[in-house]
């Protein structure tokens, strides 16, 4: 007997909703929306809120629980919204506040959740205080809400210390004062056009309670906090005492990242947070050098859950995916939250090209690799994510099992990164290539006036369009998993997995009556038939109580 999709007793569709579940957050499935690049409604090449709305019935058909939708506030889009000039205002190319509004409206409707960005490590330079800071001149109040310093050196020519941007070269950029003359430096860890907040100064603090309570009032379900690692800095903002910090990273408590004060101001937020009804979250976007620190931020009076980065950038290794899966769940359980699990994003390569690559190259990758084994690992990777114990994040155009666009043309590219020609590689705008909804069309059904980014000549094959109803396709793949994932029982929300023997390369574990086999291996694998095949990623065979496993394939079985 060879199955691939589930067996009959499956729902054929997921679309329960999350309304009304208790603790809903602890399983969720999350799907990330990039608003320039989901759909575009005005045929501007840009997609926007209300090309959002539109398409919720599809997200609801796929079966998340949640919409996460990257920032869409007023912005003069240094870095892609992330500079945010205007915290209670939809930039013009998204929209309006209307427009954000019927969003909520519908996508609660659809008993879907939203989870709105919030940045507030950095404004941008158009945001009025750094304007008025700038204005004003030094020693002035305006400048004490932002990290400005003194140069060193005779004339102040050199920066504060040697702190390095994120985006590459300093973390600091020196000021023309009103005068005319050359003045102080202020911090920036991202672009020049994103000046680093200092959360030392109470105002900071009072501005950001009030746009929580904006956006909360507006009816989001949550946010996404960005950079939530770096808020507060080293008290005197000492230097580092090294070049190529950005190796560092990940690895080392840095002076401006994963200080221990960030977490006094969680704990307001948390408790603003709970004083509204429906279980609303807060996702903390935190690189840190382990798990076990992740862990210090989703304390039961801070923050919901951490984004789990370390199981993001490992192999498709059995060994190193059981290390991090047990560190993961170790982690966690002291302090009583749900681990997070998570293959992509908007700043990493898509991991159907980084599995299609040999490993160590890292989370940014410039070269196609075997498309046809990054993407049998991907759906691999997908089930074996999407049963373990947590809440799962899915990126947008993951479940129609996009490749990273590796050849964009340099002219086309802008990515902030790109331009600083140092520090990340620049190449984020191959993850953010318009997602395609039909096999034709100028943009294969983004919108009527093409692509922000122009998307690859045989983009409209692996649209949702040609996918829906094709069995064996990567998107019905994804909807099949996540209904099974929601009718069954012993998935979703726990803190364990019971490991099981398994050859070298292959992890097996159980939940309850549930059996997970992930193959890493470039071989196939004979493995005991643990029940009935509830869903595969690739073709398994069943003969006299043993199962032949494919290589790089994921199979989940059930005793019930």
């Amino acid at each position: 007997m060879s199955q691939q999709h589930s067996a009959a007793s499956a729902p054929t569709s997921a679309v329960a909703t999350v309304a009304g579940r208790h603790d809903w957050w602890r399983d969720a499935v999350i799907y990330q929306v990039y608003p320039r690049s989901f759909a575009d409604s005005n045929g501007d090449g840009m997609g926007d809120l209300e090309g959002v709305r539109t398409r919720l019935p599809y997200l609801r058909d796929l079966g998340v629980d949640a919409v996460w939708l990257s920032p869409f506030y007023a912005s003069p889009q240094a870095d892609a919204g992330y500079d945010v000039a205007d915290y209670r205002a939809v930039d013009p190319m998204f929209g309006t506040l209307l427009d954000a509004d019927a969003l909520i409206r519908d996508a609660h409707a659809l008993g879907l959740r939203i989870i709105v960005d919030l940045v507030p490590n950095h404004s941008s330079d158009q945001y009025e205080w750094f304007r008025r800071a700038l204005a004003e001149g030094p020693g002035s109040p305006a400048r004490d809400r932002y990290h400005f310093r003194p140069g060193k050196g005779k004339n102040g020519e050199l920066p504060p210390n040697d702190w390095e941007s994120i985006f590459g070269g300093p973390a600091w950029t020196r000021v023309t004062e009103p005068d005319g003359t050359p003045g102080e430096w202020y911090l920036h860890l991202f672009a020049p056009e994103q000046p680093d907040f200092n959360w030392e100064h109470p105002a900071v603090g009072d501005e950001f309670r009030s746009i929580l309570r904006f956006w909360l009032d507006m009816g989001v379900d949550g946010f996404r906090i960005d950079v939530a690692h770096g808020l507060v800095k080293a008290e005197g903002l000492p230097d580092l005492g090294s070049h190529e910090q950005l190796k560092l990273l990940g690895n080392d408590v840095m002076p401006f990242f994963d200080q221990d004060g960030v977490h006094e101001i969680y704990r307001q937020w948390r408790r603003i947070l709970d004083e509204y009804s429906g279980e609303r979250i807060f996702v903390a976007e935190a690189w840190t050098p382990t798990v076990e620190r992740t862990a210090h931020y989703v304390r039961p009076d801070e923050l919901h859950q951490a984004f789990n980065f370390q199981y993001l950038g490992t192999h498709w290794d059995a060994e190193e995916l059981r290390a991090v899966i047990d560190r993961t769940l170790d982690a966690m359980r002291p302090v009583g939250a749900p681990a997070t699990w998570v293959l992509s994003n908007h700043d990493v390569t898509r991991h159907s090209t980084r599995f299609a690559n040999p490993a160590g190259l890292g989370t940014q990758i410039r070269l196609a690799g075997d498309r046809a084994l990054g993407l049998r690992r991907a759906r691999a990777a997908t089930l074996l994510m999407l049963a373990l114990p947590g809440s799962a994040y899915v990126y947008q155009g993951e479940e129609l099992g996009l490749p990273d666009v590796v050849d964009l043309p340099d002219e086309v590219r802008q990515d902030p990164a790109y331009f600083r020609g140092a520090g990340q590689d620049g190449f984020r705008d191959g993850c953010r290539v318009p997602i395609p909804w039909t096999r034709e069309g100028s943009s294969f059904g983004f919108g009527d006036g093409g692509s922000w980014l122009p998307q690859p000549a045989g983009w409209g094959e692996l649209s949702v369009e040609a996918q829906t109803g094709e069995p064996g396709s990567t998107l019905e793949l994804y909807r099949e998993a996540l209904a099974v994932r929601r009718a069954t029982a012993d998935l979703g929300a726990g803190d364990a997995v019971e490991w099981l023997r398994a050859p070298e390369g292959v992890l097996a574990f159980r939940r309850g009556d549930f059996v997970c086999v992930a193959n890493t291996t470039g071989e196939s694998v004979a493995m005991p038939a643990y029940g009935r095949v509830l869903l595969a990623s690739g073709e398994v065979t069943e003969t006299a109580g043993e199962a032949k496993v494919p290589a790089d394939t994921t199979v989940w079985w059930t005793r019930a």
